[in-house]
């Protein structure tokens, strides 16, 4: 038998999930020497992840990383199963009968929790859901926001919490040329929200944001920023962090934020609070959200490992809509082992690991393998890796007996009735989603239904 990754004996990679950890290792895959065929199986009958679910409809510059994976796509060693569940629609086992690796690019597509009482009371939600809501995920398309009220808490500061407080600071005329989906275009214009609050636990040396996400805070139309001066005051520990020659990014977040804190008053229609050493305690409500108890912090610990310590002094917040935006967390996949406490799938070096010992031909990239961390990019580096550990193991992998690839997935998702979706199918839908979008000046208007996708497909 020819050696794997011969023309006559290619080898066959199933890659779960079409997200950027998915085409950059199906990239490393076509780059390398050997000859490869990369199945590519997504939950979704459309690809791309959170870069077209994810980022904010008003940053479409970061959404051109899809052309690179749009001209990954064209190579004829790429097929497309979209519209795949696996772990329903497919087992772990089946895909590693019919492919000589698989490599989990699935991502982290859950939230983690505060952990306290009340969490999850009517109009307490996850920054997951709102961001899919906005931008047209098919499992957030019903779901249902109280906007009526006038103040919304938002909890975490990051870029996720920064993009969910921007499109509620927005106006309608600032996000209608957008591809935000029109049923959350819709609901937004008749918002009655005039206060949102952006909470973090440590100070404002520590924030997780970047100078760019609070830039475009200063120049909202109907939405000033607004941070009380004596919060931006820091303790020497944090003062020392900013001084760190390797904490020049962190710095300059700082700048910005003692920008916004210089602006006087304005008179807008919305104020966006920052603030800062606050951690909610609890949820309160009867049937539905109407207030948060925050209790104040202080920072303890030696400069870069300070953390937040409770002092005993709280105080109460009216609101009936709160987002916790902490993280992203990853979900057990049926057939695979889980870390439960940091919700990975347990790996070293990208391989999958059980009982101490690596599972022969079972890979993981992003998030699913190292926790929600980095920009889209990051993700490239990262399947890179992963790949150079595939490509390690050839000699160990099953390849003795021959595998059927995507012609045998094909044959298993007929005999079950899945109407999987290729590729250039996706891109009828894509073409569909821009033409719809022309006549309201969008780039695009999502379809937000998994059945309206398939019947444009016939």
């Amino acid at each position: 038998m020819s050696a794997i990754g011969a023309k006559v004996r290619p080898l066959l990679v199933a890659i779960v999930g079409s997200g950027p950890s998915g085409f950059y290792a199906c990239e490393a895959l076509l780059k390398s020497e050997l000859a490869v065929k990369v199945n590519m199986i997504e939950r979704l009958p459309v690809p791309y992840g959170l870069v077209r679910s994810g980022v904010a409809p008003d940053h479409p510059k970061l959404k051109q990383a899809i052309q690179v994976y749009a001209r990954i796509a064209e190579s004829p060693d790429f097929r497309l199963l979209a519209n795949v569940n696996v772990g329903k629609d497919l087992s772990v086992a089946e895909l590693s009968e019919t492919h000589d690796a698989v490599i989990f690019a699935n991502g982290a597509e859950s939230d983690r929790k505060l952990g306290i009482p009340g969490e999850d009371l009517d109009g307490s939600h996850t920054a997951t859901e709102f961001v899919g809501w906005y931008n047209g995920h098919p499992d957030y398309r019903e779901r249902k926001f109280d906007l009526t009220s006038e103040t919304a808490v938002i909890i975490g500061q990051g870029n996720v919490a920064a993009d969910v407080a921007r499109i509620l600071a927005k106006s309608i005329d600032e996000l209608k040329h957008t591809d935000i989906a029109e049923h959350a275009l819709d609901a937004l214009a008749e918002s009655k929200i005039r206060e949102i609050y952006v909470v973090g636990r440590r100070g404002p040396a520590q924030v997780k944001f970047t100078p760019k996400e609070l830039r475009e805070f200063e120049n909202l139309e109907l939405c000033h920023a607004q941070i009380d001066p004596k919060e931006m005051l820091l303790n020497p520990e944090s003062e020392s962090e900013l001084e760190d020659k390797g904490n020049s990014s962190q710095r300059k977040i700082y700048q910005q934020l003692s920008k916004l804190a210089e602006i006087d008053n304005v008179d807008k229609a919305r104020i966006c609070h920052f603030t800062f050493l606050k951690s909610p305690q609890k949820l309160i409500g009867t049937d539905h959200l109407e207030k948060v108890v925050f209790e104040h912090n202080q920072l303890s610990g030696e400069a870069l490992r300070q953390s937040a310590r409770g002092t005993g002094e709280t105080f109460e917040l009216n609101t009936a809509l709160l987002f916790r935006s902490i993280g992203y967390r990853g979900v057990a996949m049926p057939g695979l082992p889980f870390d439960e406490k940091n919700g990975l799938i347990p790996n070293k070096d990208g391989r999958i690991y059980e009982n101490g010992s690596a599972l022969p031909g079972l890979y993981v990239t992003g998030w699913i393998k190292r926790g929600p961390t980095g920009i889209i990019g990051t993700n490239r580096a990262d399947s890179v890796a992963t790949i150079q550990s595939l490509l390690d193991d050839l000699q160990t992998l099953d390849c003795g007996t021959e595998k059927s690839g995507a012609d045998g997935v094909c044959k298993l998702l007929q005999t079950r009735n899945v109407r999987y979706v290729s590729f250039n199918e996706w891109e009828k839908i894509d073409q569909s989603e821009i033409d719809r979008g022309k006549p309201k000046d969008k780039p695009r208007e999502k379809y937000t239904y998994i059945d309206e996708m398939l019947d444009l497909l016939g």
